[in-house]
């Protein structure tokens, strides 16, 4: 909005322009010119000395000319007659010796944006993209694109295409790019500038001689190129090795999103490329630039997906600094629970520990979660860090605790007795809802272990009319239903008050609602209410899922070196979204089995290099059966809560008998005198995706009982036309006693519930098609030791299964022969 007394400084103006002693005098002139500027920045509305102005841009003075042309160029649009007053004065400086001039003329001929104005400038931006001087040719490239822009239905002329093309070889660096940018803009219909082979090859050559931005540019035109040949594309492959350690973060970004995509084929190249970069990726995170820091680390992540120890040794690079902004602390954090093992972690979590105290609520709180996360796999050392927070006796801290242990326990029920002893007397420093949603979920899940349980829960429920939550008075009914079944006469009164209140009272319907429904659940009986509210809880064997498998490169590559790693959620914002762990919700659906997740995505083949007959221990799985083309794959990735649900799934339909056995089968088999139990989990990850199975999680090493959960996905051609595909899951058991084996024999179909006691009848055929297990005869009180491999498929495919049963021993014992 201009300012008052606008009026009366423009007439000064135009008085002070339109004197002729002024425009003699041309130092008193440009200052006249200058406080015009000055007031138009000001707000001031100056377009009525559009005609003064134009007159004022004939003069010699550069920098009269510059500030002449800034006024212009702002209310061109405004005066569009006038301004053909413009275009001679601006088309006889192109003709100007001095190619400052020259350059000047051209940028604002384009800055003008009238397309009535279009004709006169077509000729001038001709001229200048054979000027002798550069910084001509600059603004001609770019005048173009401008001149694109401003009429984008209209067709440039293919001559100046061509011309714009072969100045893609001009000795300049910054006209080459101007050159890539423009042809870009002009020709986004066809898909943008055509690369083609000796293109690609003279960019990549002249790619030093650019600045910062250019290579960038450079680097991501490049992405749409193939190389035609393998030699071609490690040629490519060298003359970009220099850029990814480059000393600019943004230059190495953009060679390594080049690299992955050339390389989508050679995952190997692609892992030295991750390596290459790791210097450099370190050296942004300690950049003065808190915006570039943020940066890096969001990148670091994505790195880690793939290569979850590529950071390892340089953990202490993300330790948080005092001065540090919440967000880069929360980031460094989340990259220190990816890079813990059995090395670093006393470190780490004394480190965490030290910021759980943070004057910010939201770092205390993250710093919290990642103990949490730690604890998946390192319980007994986090929960003592989480129980001394609770004696601290602050408000935040105790939320960001409870709801901790609350999701700790939900992964590992083995810390539950615990988690129960902790949580007596912390009711009084919960204030928050989250919290307090949190700690009811724990009464309602492990109330009888909690002495004080219905106590704490009658001064929720004496206060519930005065709770503002909504999320709070539906835990609290599931809660108090929950301690009713388990602890009935210390409860009963308390339930009948709560429900008398939330049908009668409250006036939310969603409360009403579900009291109504748990009103109605009771009249049906004691056990139906308790096989619908105690439903099947987490294995406790399963508690070492932790974390995400290794993910193959190609998932992320294409959002490498974007704003799409910047803008992903993280996960403590996720687990704090929600009131119960049992409001998780999964992709797949509830009803399908295994063969319903094949279809999620397409199945990336990967033919097994792994061919040769099994050893002499695993002679039940005939090599002769394997040597046929399987096809093992990653993809579609599991995460730990579907292979948990898919797992648990086969136990209690396999266990009530609803599965027939012509569509699901599970294998045993031990593996003797291995030594896979004392290897480092990044060892056997390792050699598990060299044959392309994933492990999903493991216990750490020296730890009984040691398991390991893997799945895989199976292609096998049958009668050579058919494919058909399964999905395997799988667990490796060791629990370091030794077993005493009588007479053993086991056919497909049967539960086989892996007690080592358990026998089967001798002589038991599966009559589906003759797939049975080795009958394996030694001698009474015999003794042995090993690994137990437990493998479950669906649908069915025996050859497929026994090819994965023989990859498996053959790796298992390749792993034990180098580890002795």
């Amino acid at each position: 909005m201009p300012y008052l007394g606008s009026e009366d400084t423009v007439k000064e103006l135009r008085r002070a322009l339109s004197n002729p002693n002024v425009q003699s005098d041309q130092l008193r002139y440009r200052n006249t010119i200058l406080k015009v500027i000055r007031a138009m920045s000001q707000g001031v509305d100056v377009s009525g000395l559009f005609s003064e102005m134009v007159k004022a841009c004939a003069t010699v003075d550069i920098v009269q000319k510059k500030l002449v042309y800034v006024f212009l160029c702002s209310y061109a649009t405004l005066n569009p007659e006038l301004s053909l007053l413009v275009i001679n004065t601006l088309r006889k400086d192109c003709q100007d010796p001095n190619p400052m001039v020259r350059s000047l003329a051209l940028r604002n001929m384009t800055n003008l944006r009238l397309t009535s104005l279009v004709e006169y400038v077509e000729q001038p931006l001709t001229a200048g993209l054979r000027d002798r001087a550069a910084c001509v040719r600059r603004v001609a490239v770019l005048g173009w694109a401008k001149l694109h822009n401003l009429q984008p239905s209209s067709e440039i002329d293919a001559a100046v295409v061509n011309e714009l093309y072969g100045l893609l070889r001009d000795p300049d660096p910054v006209v080459m790019v101007n050159c890539l940018r423009a042809l870009e803009e002009i020709l986004k219909e066809e898909g943008g500038v055509a690369i083609n082979k000796p293109i690609t090859h003279h960019l990549l050559n002249r790619l030093k001689e650019c600045d910062v931005w250019g290579q960038c540019e450079v680097l991501k035109i490049l992405q749409r190129y193939q190389p035609q040949s393998e030699d071609e594309l490690f040629d490519i492959l060298s003359l970009l090795d220099a850029s990814l350690v480059s000393p600019h973060p943004l230059v190495v970004a953009a060679t390594l999103s080049l690299f992955l995509s050339l390389c989508t084929g050679l995952p190997a190249v692609s892992l030295a490329a991750l390596e290459r970069v790791r210097g450099p990726l370190l050296a942004a995170c300690g950049s003065v630039s808190r915006e570039m820091r943020f940066t890096a680390l969001c990148h670091i992540q994505l790195l880690l997906r793939s290569v979850p120890g590529l950071m390892g040794a340089h953990y202490k690079r993300f330790f948080c600094g005092y001065a540090e902004p919440a967000y880069i602390k929360q980031r460094k954090m989340q990259v220190l629970v990816e890079l813990v093992n059995d090395e670093n972690v006393s470190m780490l979590l004394d480190e965490l520990k030290g910021y759980c105290t943070d004057v910010n609520t939201d770092t205390s709180q993250a710093a919290i979660s990642a103990i949490g996360r730690i604890g998946r796999s390192y319980s007994d050392c986090c929960l003592e860090i989480l129980t001394g927070l609770l004696a601290l006796k602050q408000e935040h801290i105790t939320s960001a605790v409870v709801q901790t242990m609350r999701d700790l326990v939900w992964v590992c029920p083995q810390c539950s007795d615990t988690v129960c002893l902790a949580l007596e007397g912390c009711e009084e420093t919960l204030q928050d809802s989250q919290g307090r949603q949190a700690l009811l979920w724990l009464l309602g899940v492990y109330g009888e272990r909690i002495s004080s349980a219905p106590y704490t829960l009658e001064v929720f429920i004496d206060g519930v009319r005065s709770e503002a939550s909504l999320g709070v008075k539906m835990e609290l009914l599931t809660t108090t239903m929950r301690l009713f079944l388990c602890r009935p006469a210390e409860t009963q009164d308390m339930l009948g008050r709560l429900l008398h209140y939330c049908i009668e009272e409250d006036t939310d319907m969603c409360i009403r609602d579900q009291a109504l429904f748990y009103y109605r659940l009771l009249h049906c009986g004691i056990e139906e209410t308790r096989k619908v509210l105690h439903g099947r809880r987490s294995d406790p064997s399963l508690g070492v899922l932790i974390g995400r498998p290794a993910e193959p490169i190609s998932q992320w590559a294409c959002s490498f070196n974007t704003l799409e790693p910047l803008r992903q959620r993280t996960t403590e914002t996720e687990s704090a979204s929600r009131g119960s762990p049992e409001h998780v919700t999964f992709d797949p659906k509830p009803n399908t089995d295994l063969s319903d997740t094949l279809n999620c995505s397409p199945v990336e083949k990967v033919h097994s290099d792994i061919a040769s007959p099994c050893t002499d221990s695993s002679a039940d799985v005939p090599a002769s059966s394997v040597m046929v083309p399987l096809s093992l794959s990653l993809l579609p990735a599991l995460s730990p809560e579907e292979f948990e649900r898919l797992w648990l799934q086969q136990q209690v339909e396999h266990g009530a008998e609803k599965m027939e056995e012509e569509d699901y089968v599970r294998l045993e088999e031990w593996v003797q005198n291995t030594a896979i139990p004392h290897c480092s989990p990044q060892s056997l990850q390792a050699a598990m995706q060299l044959v392309h199975i994933q492990t999903l999680a493991f216990t750490p090493p020296h730890t009984l009982p040691w398991r390991v959960y893997l799945y895989t996905h199976t292609q096998y051609a049958h009668h050579g036309h058919i494919s058909q595909s399964t999905l395997i899951l799988g667990e490796l058991l060791y629990t370091g006693n030794q077993r005493t084996v009588s007479k053993k024999g086991t056919c497909d179909g049967q539960v086989v519930e892996g007690r080592e006691k358990e026998q089967v009848k001798e002589g038991e055929e599966d009559t589906s098609d003759g797939m049975c297990k080795r009958e394996s005869v030694r001698k009474e009180g015999e003794e042995e030791e090993g690994v137990k491999v437990t493998l479950k498929q669906q649908p069915r495919d025996d050859k497929a299964l026994k090819g994965v049963l023989c990859i498996l021993t053959t790796l298992l014992h390749t792993l034990s022969a180098e580890r002795n």
